[in-house]
């Protein structure tokens, strides 16, 4: 199941994505409200990982976007150091669930 991450800082994007793909996820990530718009039309992505940097207004929009194009969990994040340690805790097993109920 793919994965979404948006979030407002790259860098922070970034090792989420290294995390996920590093445990065997099939990851994308993306900084823009419009970038994951594009990417969520293709309806291939199964789970949104929404990080806490994203505007209220963005957030809100972003996830009734996302229902409409086959996104089964949406996950709301606010990362803290390690973020690897909190990726593997805190979204890891989500997306595990979200992939069992598919």
């Amino acid at each position: 199941m793919r994965t979404l991450v948006l979030g407002r800082t790259p860098a922070r994007v970034t090792e989420v994505l290294a995390t996920l793909r590093a445990d065997g996820f099939d990851a994308e990530g993306v900084s823009t409200d419009e970038e994951a718009r594009r990417l969520l039309e293709t309806d291939e992505f199964g789970v949104l990982i929404i990080g806490g940097g994203v505007e209220p207004d963005s957030r809100t929009a972003i996830k009734e976007f996302a229902a409409q194009h086959r996104v089964r969990r949406v996950i709301d994040g606010a990362l803290t150091a390690p973020f690897d340690t909190y990726v593997r805790r805190e979204f890891e097993p989500l997306i595990r669930e979200a992939a069992a109920k598919g």
